[in-house]
């Protein structure tokens, strides 16, 4: 087979296969050979079918397969050889004829190949970018240690009802008839549990105000719950299906009032929350809570730290050409129920993509980042403890995790997320280490601002 390679314009390959007629006899003579000896055929034993018969039933397809097998072996040797590196995989010249494979060879192939360019990107101490460095308000502070102490708080009991203070009401629930009297044989709920602040009729939720221990109060719950069966339903412990008819009031008696309390700022909450003796007064909790704060918001800085060198790399590579009629036959190629309109919409993210996939592929080889097996296993356990954690579930058994693990990573584009998750971590922590950092103190909402811009 003869092979030809051409370059325009540093970016644009031109590459010709010619299959010769020697070449696809020798292989297609081979492989039918192979079909005889196995080929099960009425009226012939295995091995002796008349190789005129295997001929006329195999051949036509033997050469396509063939010819496949020689253009995708012709294909590796080639970029093996010759070290040609590609932005996605060949595509099929537009300016040649379609090969009849009917015809006898020898057959010619002309594939347009999109070049990977040439793109020099590394990072010295002269590189510098800037780092938004969040500052620590005392609001934050007062925020956190409010949302620990309450973390660590205890239900009392009270008196009186207070909304504002989250009460908890038990009491026992009965079903009246229209005269405001119990309904007889109506349904009754014993220690049912309310909430009137979450009720969705506020003049419903305002007959609670101010309840006391053995007050009586009547109400509707479907008012109060704006028709909603599932938790007309968990009030009533009946099921959703059973209660789409009840539109009556129900008199409720209040048997026992709970309050949440917060824990009180005192050693016994330092010791919870950071280990026995480790924090000794009020000034050091809060020293150690803003430390922690500090912690979360530089893993924000550093996300954003990306942001800029993204943005620093694509000025400095600017001038790097790219195939870029050839990426768009790529891109229409891979989605093929899209127009060309909105391919064109689309375009600069894609090309934007390839920049900096080949700037990282840069960054990878001058830090020696490697990815690992077992970093991949473990940031696929971590992303399905999150999900987990989003159900509420926040304990799940070590087994559930490591399964759903597996299944994260044996998703392709799940993969390819979790891989490109440690790698931008790593080169973030790398590119630290190396370049000169213009720290910027900002405000969170400054930040918020900044991410959302």
């Amino acid at each position: 087979m003869k092979t030809s390679f051409e370059v325009n314009g540093e970016v644009n390959g031109k590459l010709t296969f010619v299959i010769e007629e020697e070449d696809l006899r020798e292989k297609t003579d081979k492989k039918l050979k192979e079909l005889r000896r196995k080929a099960n055929i009425p009226g012939f034993r295995p091995g002796t079918v008349p190789m005129s018969i295997i001929r006329r039933q195999f051949e036509e397809k033997v050469r396509y397969e063939q010819t496949n097998e020689l253009l995708n072996e012709g294909l590796k040797n080639f970029l093996e050889t010759e070290k040609v590196q590609l932005i996605g995989q060949p595509l099929e010249a537009l300016d040649h004829e379609p090969v009849d494979l009917a015809k006898p060879a020898p057959y010619t192939f002309v594939f347009d190949l999109p070049l990977k360019p040439n793109c020099e990107f590394s990072l010295t101490k002269d590189d510098i970018l800037d780092y938004y460095q969040i500052e620590v308000a005392d609001e934050m502070i007062d925020e956190q240690v409010n949302l620990l102490a309450s973390d660590h708080g205890h239900y009392e009991k009270a008196e009186e009802y207070s909304p504002e203070l989250r009460d908890i009401l038990k009491g026992d629930l009965r079903q009246l008839d229209e005269n405001g009297s119990n309904l007889e044989g109506g349904i009754t709920v014993a220690e049912a549990i309310l909430m009137p602040l979450y009720m969705s009729d506020d003049e419903q939720k305002a007959l609670f105000d101010k309840a006391r221990l053995g007050d009586v109060i009547s109400f509707n719950p479907r008012k109060a719950y704006a028709g909603n069966n599932a938790e007309i339903a968990g009030l009533l412990k009946m099921k959703k299906d059973d209660v789409e008819g009840i539109e009556s009031d129900f008199s409720f008696q209040v048997t026992e009032i709970s309050r949440y309390v917060s824990a009180p700022i005192n050693q016994e909450l330092f010791d919870k929350v950071f280990g026995e003796g480790v924090v000794s007064d009020e000034e050091d909790f809060r020293k150690k809570v803003a430390e922690q704060i500090s912690a979360q918001f530089t893993v924000e800085s550093d996300w954003r730290l990306l942001v800029e060198l993204r943005q620093y790399a694509f000025e400095k590579i600017k001038d790097v050409a790219l195939p870029v009629e050839l990426i768009k036959r790529l891109v229409k190629a891979n989605n093929k129920d899209k127009d060309d309109a909105f391919i064109e919409e689309h375009m600069q993210e894609n090309l934007d993509y390839l920049k900096w996939e080949m700037v990282k592929a840069k960054l990878a080889e001058q830090f020696a980042i490697k990815v690992e097996e077992d970093e991949m296993k473990g940031a696929a356990k971590e992303m399905a403890r999150s999900q987990y954690a989003q159900y509420g579930i926040n304990n799940m058994p070590d087994e559930y995790l490591e399964k759903a693990a597996k299944d994260i990573l044996k998703d392709e584009n799940s993969r390819e997320r979790v891989f490109d998750r440690i790698l931008d971590r790593k080169i973030i922590l790398a590119a630290k280490q190396v370049v000169s950092l213009n720290v910027k103190s900002i405000s969170a909402e400054e930040f918020r601002k900044l991410a959302q811009g």
